[in-house]
């Protein structure tokens, strides 16, 4: 519908102005005389409203007054006009913004690079998640060799896997390696899942670990992006050589023991997904940590942990979490159980 200089679509027209353009579009042009006949007193009013929503205009020629009807498409384009000048006006001082600060890139990587050998400067706190995103997508684009990231927490959120995805299909096509670690969990995400085949389509390596991950993102071996324990959506950027070794090592002590991420689950490697998890979970339990901080480890939801549990508790007969872990323990190692502070076997 035609957008009017303030902003009013057509379906805010009067009925007289409704009726008035439908008279309009029925002949070549008309007088105000000619629309007050068919349409009484309100036409001139209509007339008025109209002309203001650019769907009438004066029609050529030095007689009397005469209007014509303008397609509702033409009068959009008049209407949104100035529109989409402030539009491009906003575009380009946001690009004249970007290059003045980026231009400013140089002398601050320079600055960073000749800071004392204590550290300061190496470690950076960034709690703004909206600075954090754009940090990711800044160190994503200058990526030259190879990104390395960990991802707990079960499947990704899909507002985050929509913004990832561009941003990794034109890091992948510039030939740069891509190598991640998700959850077992996530496996069971059809977004993460999607996500993952777009991305192995061009090269990408994913792979899933059941527990023992810290949620980071390494750039060619020299800057790092962590996680930052109960600060949400804080990130901690690293660029001190020693720790960003520290991660990369840490990332490839898990990638031989993860498990290639497959877009599609049978059912043979579900029930294998799942006995992993047990196992998991009965290691946790026998460590004594609540429901909610395994449920966290593994990402997966509270309720689905506590499912677990008391199916392991039911499996092995067990009266408590803790008594359910020692003689899951205990058989793993091969010894007998016995119950916990009463010397009997289980």
């Amino acid at each position: 519908m035609p957008v009017d200089a303030d902003g009013a679509d057509g379906s805010d027209l009067s009925p007289a102005a409704r009726r008035l353009y439908a008279f309009a579009v029925e002949r070549y042009a008309f007088t105000p005389a000619e629309a007050t006949t068919a349409l009484g007193a309100r036409a001139g009013a209509a007339v008025k409203e109209l002309a203001a929503a650019h769907l009438l205009q004066r029609a050529p020629g030095d007689g009397p007054e005469r209007w014509t009807a303008v397609a509702p498409r033409a009068a959009a384009a008049r209407a949104l006009a100035p529109l989409a000048l402030l539009v491009r006006e906003t575009h380009d001082e946001m690009d004249r913004l970007r290059g003045r600060l980026e231009a400013l890139v140089p002398a601050y990587e320079a600055g960073t690079a000749h800071r004392d050998d204590g550290g300061a400067g190496r470690l950076e706190l960034v709690t703004d998640l909206g600075a954090v995103r754009g940090l990711i997508a800044e160190l994503v684009a200058g990526c030259e060799h190879e990104l390395l990231t960990s991802q707990p927490g079960g499947g990704r959120p899909q507002e985050t896997l929509e913004e990832a995805v561009g941003r990794d299909e034109s890091l992948l096509a510039r030939g740069v390696r891509m190598r991640t670690i998700y959850q077992h969990t996530a496996r069971y995400s059809r977004p993460t899942a999607a996500y993952v085949e777009r991305v192995t389509a061009l090269g990408a390596q994913v792979r899933t670990l059941g527990d023992g991950l810290m949620r980071m993102l390494i750039f060619d071996a020299r800057t790092g992006l962590m996680s930052v324990p109960d600060r949400q959506g804080a990130a901690l950027l690293v660029r001190e050589p020693s720790v960003v070794h520290f991660m990369t090592a840490a990332f490839e002590r898990s990638w031989p023991a993860a498990r290639p991420f497959p877009t599609t689950v049978s059912p043979e490697s579900a029930r294998s997904l799942s006995d992993e998890l047990r196992q998991t979970i009965v290691r946790l339990l026998s460590e004594g940590l609540e429901d909610k901080v395994i449920a966290r480890r593994l990402g997966m939801s509270e309720r689905t942990c506590q499912r677990h549990i008391a199916e392991i508790m039911r499996a092995v007969g067990a009266k408590s979490r803790f008594q359910a872990g020692y003689l899951l323990s205990a058989a793993a190692a091969g010894r007998p159980g016995e119950e916990p502070g009463t010397g009997r076997p289980s």
